[in-house]
């Protein structure tokens, strides 16, 4: 078969927003595209669970960290930050489009740089309106006073993001880390939010990913997700492309082999398979078990319980849900108490040196694109978008040119007025124009942009 050329620039800067559409559900239009595409079967979550994995709420662009896999543009670092007004219409767009339940991204940027008062605000509003939302942060400004703070608000998650690519002062591997995460997991635990990992993946870290992994299930239950996501040539970082060596399928077996597990990273799938692999484990007497390894029942658990919705900060409120959904499905009972009797029996050695305790957490393995590599496909089957001026795009998309997205000026509806807010000088007029001209200066350049700057600096000794 014949790989197709990659997406053109003009058709990336041609592709249309999603505003949501009266003649089909958000759910129905996953489920088209799905079929379309041929990616519909019985283990697809997307179409038939939900109609979106989640979305981004972008309320900075600026960080206190310079990533060498940063998605960010050169310009991101000199922008104002997007007046509050608009991040709370957008939410409200979140809700019209996908509707309640959605799970939304409040990132940037590091979305703590932003004044904590505005942030409490963004994060009890989207709850308020049935969105659920998380924090995307590099924890550095991530107080435990926030985070309480944030979780009284509504927040469900938090996501700390900590790698290799960070340059974290005192930290040469992921090893090392492995310490400050402890850090950010006391920081979160016991506030009832689910505590996220995030790792970016790259030619410097591909030998520690069974460490890490390991790391992340000996703290199952504190830490209920990890994701890693693999190196991409996008944004403003200095690391580039991947090498051949790191491939979703690689990550995976590296995670099965650091648990002595065979995982189901088949099942179920949430979208595009070449986009997202997701394993769930339990842990009893540190041995790893496969959720997700007897396929017919959960198969049809996918599809009759399609609807129910689980409370994620809450844990036994989930299970007496599904038991109460099961109470109602007679047909369910036979199946269901024989997976759970064929389960029970693969974890006995376990649950008896663990003396009955199970804990779980989930392993993402998220496979992102170069800018100049976006795969139409993929694009169009995109289960992770972020919100817009002027509505939903692929996250991949977005990256591949952002400043067409963060550089034009804001309209806002000021008391019944038209108005047009500069992202760059941060003043408000009443007529639009185009995009201000970013004058980047030693504070505000980062990346491949800082690096121009400390080579024109060494070539003209600093003058």
């Amino acid at each position: 078969m014949t790989e197709r050329p990659a997406m053109s620039p003009e058709e990336i800067a041609s592709w249309p927003a999603y505003r949501g559409d009266a003649r089909e559900t958000p759910r129905e239009r996953a489920r088209r595209l799905m079929k379309k595409l041929d990616l519909w079967s019985p283990a697809q979550a997307y179409g038939r669970r939900w109609g979106i994995g989640c979305v981004a709420i972008e309320i900075t662009q600026r960080c206190n960290l310079d990533c060498g896999l940063c998605y960010l543009s050169d310009s991101s670092e000199a922008l104002k930050d997007l007046p509050l007004p608009e991040v709370l219409r957008r939410l409200d767009e979140v809700r019209r489009v996908y509707g309640d339940g959605t799970d939304v991204q409040i990132t940037g940027g590091d979305p703590t740089l932003r004044d904590h008062d505005e942030l409490v605000t963004i994060v009890r509003h989207a709850s308020t309106i049935g969105l659920r939302p998380a924090l995307f942060t590099n924890g550095i400004r991530a107080t435990r006073k926030l985070l309480a703070e944030l979780a009284q608000a509504g927040l469900v998650d938090v996501a700390f993001h900590v790698d290799t690519t960070q340059d974290r002062k005192g930290y040469a591997s992921e090893a090392a880390l492995n310490t400050l995460r402890d850090v950010y997991v006391e920081r979160a635990r016991g506030l009832g939010l689910n505590i996220i990992f995030n790792t970016s993946l790259h030619a410097g870290n591909i030998g520690e990913i069974e460490e890490l992994a390991r790391y992340f299930f000996s703290r199952a239950g504190a830490i209920s997700f990890a994701s890693f996501q693999l190196q991409a040539a996008t944004g403003r970082g200095v690391l580039g492309g991947r090498p051949a060596a790191l491939t979703p399928a690689a990550v995976c077996a590296a995670i099965d082999s650091a648990l002595a597990a065979r995982l189901s990273w088949d099942f179920p799938i949430g979208g595009h398979p070449a986009c997202n692999r997701y394993a769930c484990v339990l842990a009893a007497g540190q041995e790893a078990f496969d959720l997700y390894q007897d396929r017919p029942f959960l198969e049809r658990m996918l599809e009759e319980a399609a609807d129910v919705r689980l409370d994620r900060r809450h844990r036994m409120r989930s299970v007496v849900t599904l038991l109460r959904f099961w109470m109602t499905r007679p047909g369910l009972w036979l199946p269901g108490l024989l997976w759970a009797g064929r389960l029970g029996w693969r974890m006995r050695r376990g649950l008896r040196r663990g003396r009955g305790k199970v804990e779980k957490i989930s392993f993402f393995v998220h496979n992102f694109m170069d800018a100049c590599g976006l795969d139409r496909d993929r694009i169009e089957a995109c289960a992770f978008m972020v919100a817009t001026a002027d509505g939903m795009r692929s996250m991949c998309l977005v990256n591949a040119r952002r400043d067409h997205f963060v550089l034009p000026p804001v309209e806002l509806d000021q008391g019944g007025r038209r108005m047009f807010w500069d992202p760059v000088t941060g003043a408000t007029s009443a007529r639009g124009h185009a995009p201000s001209v970013v004058r980047l200066s030693r504070k505000t350049a980062k990346g491949r942009a800082r690096a121009r700057l400390e080579e024109t600096d060494a070539s003209t000794g600093g003058r």
